[in-house]
């Protein structure tokens, strides 16, 4: 079979797998598209870097394997980009930020490595919002820069894993890895019309599904963690599988859902976020989906005596233990912190240094976030709820700000609202409680841009969650690609 460029660069990642594992696709030639779109979408700045002579011989080690070997491989020859926070051996990882820049570690991160293990190829390491501490990906490291949303590049895409969503929304590549913090896989996953998985953390211990100590440039080790992101659920539910190790996917039925939608993320929307969200309710409704409202009045004020206070206290003594395991150039927070690019970044980590939220954190760790963890653990059980469904963002993308990074927006017309707390109030509560949180396209705006809608589930229900995206992204359908 004789590949086109464009059949090449329409494959999900589950399409170009099943291509390449029965031979159809030369992994080398793929490869090789892929490097080449990279390219020439450069202009959107989704790459800090590509390693083409690394990511071409991985392809041609490939295709080599006996069809039998590369049968055994569940991601063969797939390509992907990793976040520039998630430690790749070879490759930088400098986490967007200058005093980082050129940094090489030694190992992968494991969640990394399975996929490696499995067959994937890193074709280079994706653009973020500097430190992972924003939401628009809008960088002003010389070595990086603001990321480009590919439906509009004077819009930003989303943050902090802004790059690995551009690279997978522009078709740069079909998956990735990012990491979420408050929202960062989800919120560039909804403004690129892309999905993203933010999967189980819980308390960050025990109860975490992905385990990558000392090995992602981190905010907070009780809330961070590594993402699959990808075009498709069905692509993220092949990721997550072979990251976790557990390939059980559920088969349900759109008439076997029970939905709650909590009424505190689905007001003070944007009026095309809103209609878009409520069309594909009425079409998950039509299709048998049963929703049921739930008030949810304490969300809000128990998620904000949480999550502040544990990102800020945590990112010092957190980011301090990555330098150090990792033989860093740099080896204190303090050195990482003169040398940042980005104003609001730096604002954020003069909170760090002087430890601003270091009295509310005892309370925050050791009361309300139990406390804020059983409320919607009995919010699921008491309502007999499968899932969470809302709107991932509160609007649509906005204006790159070149001035000032993350600033305010306005919503139809509003008054100012600080940008960071704009696209996070939705995504929040997810990362604060430890649950796992879904998101994915839910159709574009009059104005043309994507919307996603967010799917949260009970803690550690994460594969009946991607089961329950795959049933709304076959009712939704797949977005249109952006026009490049």
């Amino acid at each position: 079979m004789t590949w086109t460029v464009d059949a090449q660069l329409a494959l999900t990642a589950t399409q170009a797998v099943e291509a390449l594992q029965s031979g159809r696709l030369k992994a080398a030639d793929y490869v090789a598209t892929l490097l080449a779109r990279a390219a020439a979408l450069a202009h959107l700045n989704a790459l800090t870097t590509l390693d083409l002579d690394g990511a071409l011989a991985a392809a041609r080690h490939i295709d080599a394997l006996s069809a039998q070997a590369r049968a055994r491989l569940p991601l063969a020859g797939l390509p992907i980009v990793v976040k520039d926070n998630i430690n790749t051996a070879g490759l930088q990882t400098s986490a967007g930020t200058p005093a980082l820049a050129g940094f090489v570690p030694a190992t992968n991160a494991p969640s990394l490595q399975r996929l490696l293990d499995a067959g994937a190829i890193v074709l280079g390491k994706a653009n973020m919002h500097e430190l992972a501490f924003g939401i628009t990906s809008t960088n002003f490291a010389a070595h990086a820069g603001p990321v480009r949303n590919p439906y509009d590049p004077s819009l930003m895409p989303g943050g902090s894993s802004g790059g690995t969503a551009v690279a997978i929304a522009a078709r740069i590549v079909p998956a990735g890895l990012g990491t979420d913090t408050g929202g960062s896989t989800r919120i560039p996953a909804a403004l690129t019309g892309t999905a993203g998985l933010r999967p189980s953390v819980g308390n960050g211990g025990a109860e975490r599904r992905y385990h990558d100590p000392d090995a992602v440039v981190p905010i907070s080790h009780t809330r961070d963690t590594v993402g699959p992101m990808a075009r498709s659920v069905a692509d993220l539910a092949l990721l997550d599988g072979v990251i976790s190790g557990d390939g059980t996917l559920p088969t349900l039925a759109p008439d076997q859902l029970r939905i709650g939608l909590p009424e505190p993320l689905w007001d003070g929307l944007e009026a095309q976020v809103e209609g878009v969200a409520r069309a594909a309710l009425r079409k998950l409704e039509a299709a048998g989906v049963m929703f049921v409202p739930l008030a949810l009045s304490e969300l809000e004020h128990l998620n904000g005596m949480v999550g502040g206070p544990i990102a800020i206290h945590e990112a010092r003594d957190d980011v301090l233990a990555w330098l150090v395991a990792n033989h860093a150039p740099v080896q204190t927070v303090a050195g990482i912190a003169a040398r940042i690019a980005s104003p609001d970044v730096r604002a954020i980590y003069d909170e760090v240094l002087a430890d601003a939220l270091g009295s509310h954190y005892p309370a925050a760790l050791n009361y309300w976030r139990p406390r804020f963890q059983r409320y919607m653990a009995a919010a699921f059980a008491h309502a007999q709820l499968d899932a969470l469904l809302f709107p991932t963002t509160r609007l649509t993308a906005v204006p790159i700000d070149d001035l000032q990074g993350s600033s305010t927006v306005s919503i139809d017309g509003g008054p100012p609202i600080d940008t960071m707390e704009a696209f996070l109030r939705n995504t929040d509560p997810a990362s604060t409680s430890g649950i796992p949180g879904l998101s994915l396209p839910a159709g574009i705006s009059a104005n043309g841009l994507p919307v996603g809608l967010e799917l949260d589930g009970p803690l550690g229900s994460d594969r009946r969650l991607l089961a329950i995206g795959i049933v709304f992204e076959r009712i939704l359908g797949a977005l249109p690609a952006p026009v490049l």
